[in-house]
């Protein structure tokens, strides 16, 4: 990846960022902490990875995106309106009486959402049920997916890493946003996931561990998982070591951040912290 595009692309996570503090901000209260952390990885898919329309959503060569840890709603939202799937005045009516974003992602209501999630570990499992109808068919899209480290706790995820490396379904990447918090507090003190990294390679998936934070290298590790030459038929996992809350600095790296109630007032400042912080 050249500077002028990582330029580009540190610039894109951190207008969606903005925009997602400002959109939760204006609701008053809505799940901070699990959306900031993916914004660097929805930056690079929307703007450098995938294959995407925001003038015909349903284009049928598009790539899919799944987003299992429905929640982080906020943030494709952010992402799809920064892109122009819709307008960014859409955000203002964030989990709102008659709104087309509501709380967890619904692909019925809002243009570029691929899959409705929210119940989880079932968007992971429908993001690997269309690769393999994709594979069926002979087509060359790809499906990303992204799950929460929290998420890993539900055993359909577990069902569904073993189904798609018995069936070499090699046409989906995943990721899991492995920022260690969930709900209730830390994922090591409500079931401890372990060594992550060899779980998800005995359970038979390609599988790489990087700083989600980093664009450049989840660029490299994405263009690997795509192109693996020496590992077999393997479907791509790659775990990112992030940050909940990230570029936010009410709710980066603490506790109980996983939905907050704040206002607009308190959404400029972190704006304008989040400004500052990346001006230096």
């Amino acid at each position: 990846m050249d500077k002028t595009t990582l330029n580009v692309l540190k610039t894109k996570a951190k207008e969606i960022r903005k925009l997602t503090i400002e959109e939760i901000g204006n609701l008053g209260s809505g799940h901070i902490g699990g959306s900031m952390s993916i914004a660097d990885l929805l930056a690079l898919l929307y703007y450098h990875k995938m294959k995407v329309d925001p003038a015909n959503p349903q284009w049928e060569g598009r790539d899919y995106l799944v987003v299992s840890k429905g929640h982080a709603g906020p943030v494709v939202y952010a992402a799809l309106a920064s892109k122009g799937f819709f307008p960014v005045d859409w955000l203002k009516t964030l989990n709102q009486g008659g709104t087309r974003l509501p709380s967890h992602c619904d692909r019925v209501l809002t243009p570029g959402i691929d899959m409705t999630a929210g119940s989880l570990g079932q968007g992971f499992s429908t993001a690997v049920g269309m690769a393999l109808g994709l594979k069926i068919d002979g087509k060359s899209n790809r499906v990303y997916a992204i799950i929460g480290d929290g998420e890993s706790d539900e055993g359909q995820i577990w069902e569904t890493a073993m189904f798609a490396a018995a069936k070499e379904i090699t046409n989906i990447t995943a990721f899991t946003d492995y920022n260690k918090q969930q709900l209730d507090g830390y994922v090591k003190d409500i079931l401890d996931l372990g060594d992550l990294t060899a779980k998800w390679k005995a359970f038979g998936w390609f599988t790489q561990e990087v700083d989600g934070h980093d664009i450049e290298t989840l660029d490299r590790a994405i263009d690997t998982a795509q192109g693996q030459k020496n590992e077999g038929k393997k479907p791509s996992m790659i775990i990112m070591n992030t940050i909940k809350g990230k570029g936010c600095n009410f709710a980066e790296g603490i506790d109980k951040n996983h939905s907050m109630t704040f206002n607009l007032d308190k959404a400029k400042e972190a704006i304008a912290a989040l400004e500052e912080q990346t001006a230096k």
